[in-house]
């Protein structure tokens, strides 16, 4: 039997077809792979977005920057000299964009102007961590993406 080169390109072409429909198929019926949202309520986060983008542009124009320091016993936040704990009210988020289930959110609670992540909670790897705290009634945020 002969292939003349009209049949060779109609099989070439049911052979590719089938190869990317496999790997589509397979991914999206694989448990393996992955599809969360980075916020499970994208749209109304959204929303707030310019008060996030107000936020930091306060923490910028601040001559006061906020510090991350690495120590044994954890992660160690170091506010500005100012700030004492009767006046910041805040949240600190952590993220891993690895694994959802490692997120957690911290409310701020200064001693000395300094707030510690206990290292028990915070695994190796990549960490983004949002600092949102209002000071003498003014919204700040701080963002940083640190690998432990």
């Amino acid at each position: 039997m002969k292939i003349n080169w009209g049949t060779g390109i109609v099989i070439a072409f049911g052979i590719f077809i089938s190869f990317i429909l496999f790997f589509v198929i397979r991914m999206t019926t694989s448990h393996d792979a992955n599809h969360d949202l980075v916020t499970e309520e994208y749209y109304k986060a959204e929303l707030g977005y310019q008060k996030e983008i107000d936020a930091e542009q306060n923490a910028l124009n601040s001559n006061e920057k906020i510090e991350l320091e690495k120590t044994p016993e954890g992660l160690l936040v170091i506010f500005p000299e100012g700030y004492a704990d009767t006046n910041v009210s805040g949240i600190v988020s952590l993220y891993r964009p690895s694994n959802k289930h490692l997120d957690f959110d911290l409310p701020i609670s200064l001693s000395d102007s300094h707030l510690l992540i206990p290292d028990k909670r915070l695994l190796d790897g990549r960490w983004d961590i949002k600092i949102t705290w209002k000071h003498q009634g003014k919204d700040f945020q701080h963002r940083e993406s640190i690998t432990l």
